[in-house]
């Protein structure tokens, strides 16, 4: 009953004292409003990232030219000078080596126009070849119609699986199975549409077209850098397979003994982490964003408690003079700073969750909550109350009640 009666006066005081109270509030809501936006959008990007970078799969991974991540300007100049990887590369390497289940090869070109009819897609599609290992190596699930064969790739028919986006803009009102689309001077009939993957980072996944490999060196060459997905027969011998892989591209590349590799080995493990190692320092900022506006709004915390001892110096005498232990006084005091802590971190985080998801909507990702984070925030404005409030709180119950009672 004790610490219920004192959580109505501290909502009274809040009430009394509008503007000192309001001040103290928002450097407390700000504090966590910093923290809890940062980690609900870093959560909600690193929850989108890691489902796209699981869709590699735990037993593929993908050889290219450059590393997946590339920090700072000189880092693509530092990998331009390698050779490109070719498909002919990538045929070699499918018949020097055993242990991969596929060895997937895959060229691409971007910023495409799709025609069909009078209808057209902006210049953003992205238009990819794959012989017929790439395609089962890839995560994409048709929706309707059906897969690239092994006719498809030997007799270079022109067919083609698009995208759930491009079906909107060139088949909105019809079946797009049969019909021919136009990408440049290449005409392509539509064999299948892709499951809808929705976007990352603000960038469709839903707007491409697939063809067969042999078709893509048809109309744009085979002179342009190429990606292999490699398929291990199982997780436990994925280690393996990428050393006789790494090897056998050492000698198909003829790469010098005793320096590296000229390509780059990616999984999705690595992808996560690296991912991980650069949302840590956005995860930091916030931190110490946080501490600081915490730290100020704890000072505010014990500033209006010192002022409510002040202001009740004679309540408390009168309390004191008819029984009323320290103990009590002193945990009256402490759970007003607590609350006067809570409510403010509480509208802090409602607020960073909404704002961070806003955030998250703006970049095309899920929305979460960080439950963690939540319950954290919680802990972190409750130990502020304490820190702050045991101060005032103990000056309160040390206050000599004759002094007290004659404090106007």
């Amino acid at each position: 009953m004790q610490i219920w009666q004192s959580i109505i006066m501290a909502l009274d005081s809040l009430k009394t004292n509008k503007l000192r109270s309001s001040l103290t509030l928002l450097g407390i809501g700000i504090g966590l409003f910093s923290i809890i936006i940062v980690m609900t959008a870093i959560g909600a990007v690193q929850q989108s990232v890691e489902d796209v970078f699981n869709s590699i799969g735990t037993t593929n991974f993908i050889i290219q030219k450059y590393p997946a991540i590339r920090m700072g300007p000189g880092s693509r100049a530092q990998y331009r000078n390698r050779k490109d990887l070719t498909i002919a590369d990538g045929e070699k390497l499918k018949e020097l080596t055993t242990s991969p289940v596929a060895v997937g090869v895959g060229l691409a070109k971007s910023s495409k126009i799709v025609k069909y009819e009078n209808l057209s897609t902006n210049p953003d599609v992205f238009v990819y070849g794959g012989n017929f290992d790439q395609f089962i190596t890839m995560d994409l699930e048709i929706e309707e119609g059906r897969g690239f064969n092994m006719q498809d790739m030997e007799y270079v028919r022109n067919v083609c699986i698009i995208g759930a986006e491009v079906r909107e803009k060139l088949f909105p009102s019809i079946e797009p199975f049969g019909q021919k689309i136009k990408i440049e001077n290449m005409t392509l009939e539509v064999i299948g549409v892709y499951v809808k993957r929705g976007s990352i980072l603000g960038q469709s996944r839903d707007n491409l077209v697939t063809i067969p490999l042999p078709l893509y060196t048809k109309y744009y060459g085979d002179n342009s850098n190429a990606s292999y997905t490699v398929v291990a027969s199982s997780k436990d011998n994925i280690q393996s397979t990428m050393d006789e892989v790494t090897s056998a591209l050492r000698v198909i590349r003829k790469v010098p003994l005793g320096e590296d590799n000229d390509f780059e080995i990616v999984t999705n493990d690595q992808l996560i982490e690296q991912f991980n190692d650069i949302t840590k320092y956005f995860k930091i900022g916030a931190g110490i964003i946080s501490f600081i506006a915490l730290v100020a709004a704890g000072v505010g915390i014990m500033n209006i408690m010192l002022v409510s001892v002040t202001e009740r110096t004679r309540e408390i005498g009168i309390r004191k003079a008819v029984g009323a232990k320290k103990h009590i006084i002193r945990s009256q005091f402490l759970v007003e700073a607590i609350v006067l802590s809570q409510v403010g971190g509480l509208m802090g985080i409602l607020l960073g969750v909404i704002g961070g998801n806003i955030v998250a909507a703006f970049l095309g990702v899920s929305a979460i909550v960080p439950v963690e984070w939540i319950i954290l925030g919680i802990f972190v404005t409750t130990l502020v109350g304490v820190t702050f409030g045991v101060y005032p709180a103990v000056k309160a119950s040390n206050l000599d009640p004759i002094e007290a009672l004659r404090y106007e």
